[in-house]
């Protein structure tokens, strides 16, 4: 069995907390104790981070290089797929298609053909490796179809991830109503679209007993519905993206496609909401949301253009600039980064403890660099200056080089 001793490590565990010294590993998972064996490999960390690998939670595709620069050891991937993820076979094609670099944990569709009217084989489809099952970009108008989708998630064991936009009030807008919508001549949609969709959602997923998470909250009434429900105790869990906690609907004043998100950036007032839902432990979760298109999606005018961007590179740093700034210990980070999602997807990962898979990265959270939309794709925070960087990455005991 291989051993390895990372030595001189500041060691973050979204379990036992942050300490200083060394880690070591055996074999594909993290042993117990700080004795380096004479046969082990010593790896000197020179007092940089070790921490667990990121789980990145809601990404519309899989770009092995991308998730090696930004510390990313499994990716449940959307059912947005092409085929749509909603057959046994395309599961299990999607959950083979990273390895041994990355692991690929689909989340099945709710519904065939992620049409919202009829209920996908979520049993078989978890039997092929489906770990949650997902409405996609898109939310089940339906209301007794969306029941029955948690009341079977229920039975199978599965989360649901749902997308909180009610599509009566969205209709074909690309933006937030508001000042800026206005002075654009956007079409747009009351932010309440959220809240509605997430009520709604939560006194069925509290009725059937389900689980349901929602791959992003981004407005104050939203994180209220939430909040509420959990004391509740109904099991629901919620999740962001930077770009919604660093930017406001004025990013798209000059028309900047690259700001075209699905929600849509919400306004001051809402974004300073989801800073304060980070602070006081409303969201779960903190997911790349990385959804890149292509120049020929993005170079249109902006109510034509396809909404997503590029974040599986820059989520590590713009995260450590937002713990930074919300005073966030890393270990707290790290549970929205690794160890939450990795519950919420039923996953024995995600933390440091004895045990568990040796899925760990390096990093340097001091290393400035910038991020340039030319090198990473179309992202929202072209030239913006950043800290921290991935070093090394190991999956199961192996290092992936990058």
């Amino acid at each position: 069995m291989s051993r390895i001793a990372f030595t001189n490590a500041r060691i973050v565990c979204p379990a036992n907390g942050i300490r200083h010294g060394t880690l070591l590993i055996e074999g594909e998972t993290i042993a117990a104790g700080e004795d380096v064996p004479a046969d082990a490999t010593v790896i000197d960390c020179a007092g940089k981070t070790l921490a667990p690998g990121i789980v990145d939670l809601g990404a519309f595709a899989v770009d092995k290089a991308a998730c090696r620069d930004g510390g990313v050891v499994r990716v449940a991937l959307m059912p947005d797929q092409s085929p749509v993820l909603d057959d046994p076979g395309i599961v299990r094609r999607a959950a083979t298609m990273g390895k041994p670099e990355l692991w690929v944990h689909p989340l099945g569709a709710a519904t065939r053909g992620l049409a919202g009217t009829d209920l996908a084989e979520m049993a078989i489809n978890a039997s092929a490796g489906a770990r949650a099952v997902a409405t996609g970009r898109r939310w089940i108008a339906d209301s007794g179809l969306m029941r029955k989708v948690l009341a079977y998630a229920r039975d199978c064991g599965l989360a649901v991830v749902s997308h909180a936009e009610d599509t009566g009030l969205t209709g074909e807008a690309v933006a937030t109503d508001g000042l800026t919508a206005t002075l654009l001549g956007l079409p747009s949609a009351p932010a309440i679209a959220e809240a509605l969709a997430i009520a709604r959602d939560l006194m069925l997923a509290e009725e059937t007993g389900a689980r349901i998470h929602f791959r992003q909250v981004t407005t104050a009434a939203g994180f209220d519905l939430v909040r509420a429900a959990k004391r509740r105790g109904v099991a629901v869990t919620c999740g962001i993206t930077p770009a919604h906690l660093l930017l406001s609907d004025i990013a798209v004043s000059d028309f900047r496609t690259y700001a075209h998100l699905s929600p849509p950036l919400r306004s001051e007032a809402d974004r300073r909401a989801c800073l304060a839902a980070l602070r006081d432990g409303t969201i779960d979760v903190l997911a790349s949301g990385d959804d890149p298109r292509g120049p020929e999606e993005k170079r249109l005018p902006f109510a034509d253009s396809a909404p997503g961007a590029a974040g599986t590179r820059t989520l590590l740093a713009l995260a450590l600039g937002l713990a930074r700034d919300a005073e966030m210990p890393p270990d707290r980070l790290f549970a929205l980064l690794a160890a939450n999602p990795a519950r919420v997807l039923g996953l024995e990962t995600g933390t440091l403890e004895p045990g568990r898979p040796a899925d760990l990265i390096l990093f340097d959270p001091d290393t400035p660099w910038q991020i340039d939309a030319e090198a990473l794709g179309n992202t929202p925070f072209d030239g913006l200056p950043v800290q921290g960087r991935v070093l090394r990455m190991f999956k199961g005991g192996k290092e992936i080089l990058g």
